[in-house]
């Protein structure tokens, strides 16, 4: 088969190291100054959306280059993604105040703003943090279980779909998964993956793997792939034939059990799990990525402040 990425690894955003800078090809000069990157995903005109969860904010790059805030405050935005009819889907963490945790949905011609997921079984959500959706238009997000959950969080933590009509099922919870994080669907529709990211000695870090029925129901509990001692993925997205591209490692220690047994740099997988290509990024923390382009061939990818981009051989898709 095709080596899935290709070409020179370009950096978006100007900020990084000198080392960095040695190593790669400075493609933008732009004046906006990210803290820490996430959620990359990208509109029907090109343009990159991207969260700043330091400075809570989301921020977008122009076809052209040119770097502004769309949102501030954001709610604490992590994942984002466009869905089907190309409305701004975002994981609010809240602002710990009057807006509570939430999945939202952007009209981009009006910029109205309508809340989608707040809540199940009477219960506030903990932390939403990333979405993926399927052929159907239903929406699958995870919810993280936070430090010091208050009583009315208490047992919400899973992974959920949001079906067309608006109604919410939760699909997975404990003990099926204890800390969800990323989250796609296979092209056909078939398989859901979600990473596991736990930091404490012994937690799960990998990507588990589920048959997903036609009615968006999970069976057939596997592991993908175990990335432990080390840092476990965070965010990934899928190409057409169905190839996994996961946000994973480390560069240095961050203080926590992990290991630098998992080099920091997108991991590419092939349907059965076996490592197709390591694409290394040189910036912690590596966080998430996305396909985007005019021929859905260039991966976009966030590393604390900065944002990347590579060409791929292998057409990508929008989850």
């Amino acid at each position: 088969m095709n080596r899935p990425a290709v070409g020179t690894i370009l950096l978006l955003l100007p900020f990084v190291s000198a080392c960095a800078q040695q190593s790669m090809q400075s493609a933008v000069s732009v004046e906006a100054t990210v803290a820490f990157t996430e959620g990359p995903t990208v509109a029907e005109d090109g343009t990159v959306y991207f969260t700043d969860l330091y400075s809570n904010r989301i921020m977008r790059r122009s076809p052209a280059g040119m770097v502004s805030v769309f949102r501030q405050p954001s709610n604490r935005a992590n994942g984002l993604i466009f869905d089907t009819e190309w409305r701004l889907l975002a994981c609010e963490g809240g602002d710990g105040e009057s807006i509570l945790p939430r999945v939202t949905r952007t009209n981009m011609e009006t910029g109205d703003i309508e809340v989608i997921a707040d809540g199940y079984n009477g219960k506030q959500l903990h932390q939403p943090n990333d979405l993926s959706f399927d052929a159907q238009g239903r929406i699958y997000f995870t919810d993280r279980p936070g430090a010091n959950p208050r009583p009315e969080q208490t047992g919400v933590h899973g992974v959920y779909r949001i079906d067309t009509d608006g109604s919410i099922e939760r699909i997975l919870t404990e003990p099926e998964v204890l800390r969800p994080n990323g989250i796609v669907i296979s092209p056909d529709d078939s398989t859901l993956y979600i990473i596991e990211t736990e930091q404490s000695e012994g937690g799960p870090r990998l990507i588990r793997a589920w048959d997903l029925s036609a009615e968006g129901r999970v069976s057939n509990s596997r592991v993908f792939h175990n990335f432990y001692p080390g840092r476990s993925g965070d965010g990934m997205t899928i190409d057409s034939e169905g190839n996994l591209y996961v946000a994973a490692g480390l560069n240095n220690l961050r203080g926590t059990s992990e290991t630098l047994d998992t080099v920091a740099g997108i991991h590419v997988f092939s349907p059965s799990g076996e490592l197709l290509e390591h694409i290394p990024i040189p910036e912690d923390t590596i966080t998430n990525a996305a396909f985007g382009g005019p021929d859905l061939r260039t991966l976009y990818i966030t590393a604390g402040k900065t944002l990347f981009s590579v060409r791929t051989e292998i057409v990508g898709t929008r989850r």
